[in-house]
């Protein structure tokens, strides 16, 4: 019995041997989307007349973001039911919820909606037509999207075919496109499929409430002016800008005894602010509100404003009156004065001051700036009453300290009120601490045009205005070194500021052009670069 035992654990101990060690695996992962067995009605169906739709898969598959995957061309009035949505199936089953319009091929572009159920690869661009008439419509227009302010294109943008024959505006505003497509996801092209010859309009929208119709306040358009005639061999370049929102004022609140906050929307560039007074109009001063978020301008109120104050807005083409009841609240506003922009500044940047309130006069006879070694600098000041700001002009030297001194008295306010002795204390960088960019645009055939010199926030350290060719070799001294980009935006109406288009007069916006190279300037390096246009 005992040799029994003895044999049979040998060969227990063998077996184990022999055994390949490894892990269970579920086999090879699959790589494969999913494959459509079969469709009914089949694909490409033409006299369609039915009110389901069912797409049998090889395998199980998932339907995922199909409320922004999903194209339908021409749109519907009401969203076709999709089922199922997230869970599990070898099918997908599509029930129409309105009438379909006669002799119209009707397209279901799926997008990257369909995935496999287990890695979720998806089965991307899946096209589901059928046409209601005799043949299905299989002509085509494309073209790409860009930003026409941004370097970056949106996605998501919607692009959409208005028939010719009845178009007028006001449908972008109010009615679905004939036809449309979307760049989706990280994509700037676009194709607009089984169009039916004939001429349309091509617009597109940044729909962001998917609803095909233009909300001029929050959307951005693009659009071709002159209508186009299908089928083409053109490719169309569609540049999306959001409209220059028209003035719009809120009214006043009551911020301290001296002060009102103004809410506003669009350009307060030709904006005037009055109370009356005596039946006279008289200017109120204002300026940018550095503490709120919102687009706001602080007021400031008279010394002799008593229960009330008239305050009326006017800008181009605007006017609003508004009646601001006066109560007791905290201190009024006082004058304070700071160094504006801290206390290094770079060599080519001029020194200012920074006031809490509005600027009556400067006494600059009360004011001396010197040198480390007490050398007093001539200077003149200037004031940027927006801005609140006293801009000090004077000989800069590199490397150099400075004081600035104000007796009691230099500044005074509109309230009559006087700094006390102030002292500040700045330094002026060193020239080799900086670079110098030299820029030569070549092909140069439009003028004029702005040539802008951008840092990695996008924000505009460095311009140049350029009327005439022989204006197109431009140097900028004293770039702070860091890797900058280069934009130009040709200006039409010459009034040195980028403006966007107007879809209801039919403006297109400035051409702004971003160069792709990017420019390493270093300390004490010259950077000489060529930018050639098309």
């Amino acid at each position: 019995m005992r040799k029994f035992i003895f044999i049979l654990t040998i060969i227990s101990v063998l077996f184990i041997s022999c055994a390949k060690r490894g892990t269970i695996t579920g086999g090879p992962k699959d790589t494969i989307a999913p494959v459509i067995v079969k469709s009914n009605p089949k694909n490409y169906q033409t006299n369609f007349t039915g009110k389901t739709i069912k797409i049998d898969f090889s395998e199980y598959i998932k339907v995922k973001d199909i409320n922004k995957q999903l194209i339908i061309s021409p749109p519907m009035e009401k969203s076709p039911t999709v089922v199922p949505q997230g869970s599990a199936s070898k099918f997908i089953s599509i029930t129409l919820n309105e009438d379909l319009k006669p002799n119209t091929t009707y397209s279901f572009n799926f997008g990257q909606s369909i995935t496999d159920y287990n890695e979720g690869i998806p089965y991307s661009q899946f096209k589901y037509v059928f046409s209601t008439g005799t043949f299905v419509d299989s002509l085509t227009v494309s073209g790409n999207i860009k930003d026409a302010f941004e370097n970056k294109a949106d996605d998501y943008v919607t692009v959409m075919l208005y028939d010719a024959a009845n178009y007028n505006d006001s449908l972008v505003y109010k009615k679905k496109p004939v036809y449309i497509t979307n760049t989706l996801e990280k994509n700037t092209a676009f194709k607009i499929e089984n169009i039916k010859e004939g001429e349309y309009y091509l617009v597109a929208l940044k729909d962001k409430n998917n609803n095909y119709n233009y909300q001029a306040k929050s959307e951005k358009i693009a659009f071709k002016k002159q209508k186009i005639k299908i089928p083409t061999d053109s490719t169309y370049t569609l540049r999306l800008f959001s409209e220059k929102s028209e003035i719009k004022t809120y009214r006043p609140t009551l911020e301290s005894n001296n002060k009102l906050f103004l809410g506003y929307e669009g350009d307060v560039k030709n904006i005037k602010i009055f109370t009356k007074k005596n039946n006279i109009e008289t200017p109120l001063r204002f300026s940018k509100s550095e503490n709120k978020k919102s687009d706001t301008l602080q007021v400031f109120i008279p010394n002799d404003a008593k229960d009330s104050i008239n305050v009326i807005v006017k800008s181009d083409n605007y006017s609003k009156d508004y009646s601001v009841k006066l109560k007791k609240l905290k201190e009024a506003d006082s004058l304070k004065v700071s160094l504006f922009s801290g206390k290094q500044f770079s060599f080519n940047e001029k020194m200012s001051l920074k006031t809490t309130t509005p600027i009556k006069k400067i006494n600059n006879e009360k004011i001396f700036l010197r040198k480390k070694d007490s050398t007093s600098v001539p200077f003149t000041t200037e004031i940027n009453d927006f801005e609140q700001l006293i801009t000090f002009d004077f000989k800069q030297e590199e490397d150099e300290k400075y004081t600035i001194n104000l007796l009691p008295g230099a500044i005074e306010d509109d309230y009559n009120t006087k700094n006390d002795s102030l002292k500040f204390d700045f330094t002026k960088g060193s020239i080799s601490d900086f670079g110098n960019l030299k820029l030569r645009i070549k092909n140069a055939k439009k003028f004029p045009f702005m040539l802008e010199i951008l840092n990695s926030s996008g924000e505009v350290v460095a311009y140049n205005y350029c009327t005439k060719e022989t204006e197109t070799e431009m140097y900028f001294e004293a770039i702070q070194p860091s890797t900058y980009q280069v934009r130009l935006y040709f200006d039409e109406n010459q009034n040195q500021i980028w403006d966007s288009g107007n879809f209801k007069m039919k403006l297109q916006p400035e051409e702004m052009i971003y160069f792709p190279t990017l420019f390493d300037v270093r300390a004490n390096w010259d950077v000489d670069q060529e930018l050639e246009l098309d």
